[in-house]
């Protein structure tokens, strides 16, 4: 009980203070939202996960950024070229853009962004002593440099088409250089940017405000200057089922993806909202650039039955997608019966993958004892225990079919170092599109990247596949870059070095006065056309 009343004091002082912060505003210009995964930087170096990247988001520019649908835009360069050998791209920049107001500035607290703003911003991506995780996103460049304060122009090594969406990620956003001689490593928790909203407070573990940019350089299709809201009120509520309760009882704004605590109380296992909340809360679903997998590593000994392709295939076909889908995600993803690139790139294809046949699977089982006179065959699938329920459900399918699955469930950090060791066997993973080509996706069965070196962690290698790779990179043609990523992912599918489970969606409650909030495939959180109305109480 003691604890229990310590919670929920914690509770009251963590909306309280949002609530204080931005007291001054009238609820309808305040979007309140909770990050239960906490926020470690705000450093755009360093936006490494999503958490981060929603709050980066909001604070900074970079060259390029992406629409709902995908497409590369403007952001602060405003037009560019590209020579016709895919080696050199040009961006103009605008002439309206200025750092957040900021004394560090001197007299006039703010400036104009230039070109060299962005060559420092690359140059402090790729410094080993701020040792960036994002540093890879410039591996394919040979030189950058700002012509004038105009004119910023990038050289590649060799052409690499989804350079662009690269771009749009926000390990490039640009940074004032007084900014971080002036904060040094404390400007993680002092960022100063272009975005449209700019930092106002943060309480780390506690709560985060964001105030509008009143300067900021975007406007709607009707001349307003962005953004509309006057603040963003961020909390950190680690619990998820709090979270659910804060939402529900209208303390916060938005909601983001579905947690099991509550799916059941708020969904129909056909994926709809239930009745009672049809009324009270918005729901937006669409497709995530994730695929959700089984990783089968290809360099266990020559005994170990998944060495077999007929063993791997077995795998595939012997366990029932849809029915997974139904009753343990609500349907909310769909299964993964096409190929391992997932909906919402335009290379996605309708290619036959695997789906449901337990005969079929009994069939390969038999070839493979046969070959082998083994009588038994065992396998051992790792995961953490939030897709334990997934896991337990493939083990009871397979032994339906004369696999005996064993199921070891070992903590998050346990399972990414086994995978990037090459330690088990089969493991649970997913791939989040870092950005959007399928090239993201294909990259981890190239077999020059073999952990721990790149993400290849099945240790997949094939001749053919590594062909087609090579060629894709270069392919500047759209048309004939996406068909050679569908013969490349058809090989995959082929040889099985992972069991596709379920292409993932992007799930949004919101509260029924918010709009504008929209919704794409990177889950990325975008809130400056977002607006809303006073709740009629």
């Amino acid at each position: 009980m003691v604890l229990r009343n310590s919670f929920i004091l914690l509770l009251c002082v963590l909306l309280g203070s949002c609530k204080k912060e931005s007291s001054k505003f009238k609820d309808d210009q305040v979007f309140r939202y909770n990050e239960h995964s906490n926020i470690s930087s705000l450093d755009p170096a360093f936006a490494k996960d999503q958490p981060n990247i929603w709050g980066v988001h909001q604070l900074f520019n970079g060259l390029v950024q992406l629409n709902d649908g995908l497409k590369v835009k403007p952001d602060i360069a405003k037009s560019w070229t590209i020579t016709e050998d895919g080696l050199t791209y040009t961006f103009v920049l605008r002439d309206d853009v200025f750092f957040h107001e900021n004394e560090l500035f001197g007299e006039f607290k703010t400036r104009k962004v230039v070109a060299n703003d962005f060559e420092y911003s690359f140059r402090r991506l790729l410094d080993e002593k701020v040792a960036s995780p994002g540093r890879w996103v410039l591996q394919h460049v040979n030189h950058f440099k700002a012509i004038n304060d105009s004119i910023f122009k990038i050289e590649l090594k060799q052409p690499f088409p989804p350079f662009l969406g690269l771009l749009s990620m926000k390990y490039c956003s640009v940074i004032p250089k007084e900014a971080i001689d002036f904060y040094k490593n404390d400007f993680r928790s002092n960022p100063v940017g272009t975005g449209p909203f700019q930092f106002k407070l943060w309480v780390e573990n506690t709560k985060l405000v964001l105030r509008k940019n009143k300067k900021y350089f975007e406007k709607d299709k009707e001349g307003n200057s962005l953004p509309y809201l006057e603040a963003v009120a961020v909390t950190f509520l680690p619990d998820k089922q709090s979270e659910f309760l804060q939402f529900i009882q209208g303390n916060i704004d938005f909601m983001k993806s579905l947690d099991a605590s509550y799916k059941d109380e708020i969904l129909a296992t056909d994926g709809t909202l239930k009745e009672k909340y049809k009324s009270k809360v918005n729901m937006q679903k669409g497709a995530y650039l994730n695929t959700e997998y089984l990783g089968v590593y290809m360099d266990v000994a020559d005994e170990y039955p998944t060495k077999s392709r007929l063993i791997r295939k077995a795998i595939n076909y012997g366990f029932d997608r849809e029915k997974m889908m139904k009753f343990l995600r609500n349907n909310i993803g769909e299964p993964a019966i096409h190929g391992f690139i997932p909906k919402g790139l335009p290379s996605f294809s309708e290619m036959k993958g695997y789906t449901y046949q337990p005969e079929k699977a009994i069939e390969l089982i038999n070839e493979f004892k046969k070959s082998t006179r083994q009588k038994e065959i065992v396998i051992t699938i790792t995961t953490n225990s939030n897709y334990l329920d997934l896991c337990e459900f493939i083990q009871r399918e397979l032994q339906n079919i004369g696999l005996d699955v064993k199921v070891e469930v070992i903590l998050p950090s346990t399972l990414r170092q086994g995978k990037a060791n090459g330690k088990l066997p089969i493991f649970r993973a997913s791939w989040i599109a870092d950005y959007p080509d399928a090239e993201n996706y294909l990259s981890l069965f190239y077999s020059k990247n073999f952990t721990p070196n790149g993400p290849n962690y099945t240790h997949f290698k094939n001749k053919t596949f590594d062909f087609l790779y090579r060629l894709a990179i270069k392919e500047t043609n759209n048309s004939k870059r996406y068909n050679l990523y569908k013969q490349m992912d058809s090989i995959i599918i082929n040889e099985a070095p992972v069991v596709p489970l379920y292409y993932d969606e992007v799930i949004r409650f919101s509260q029924k006065n918010v709009r504008g909030l929209g919704i794409n495939p990177i889950d990325l959180l975008t809130l400056k056309k977002v607006k809303k109305n006073s709740l009629i109480k």
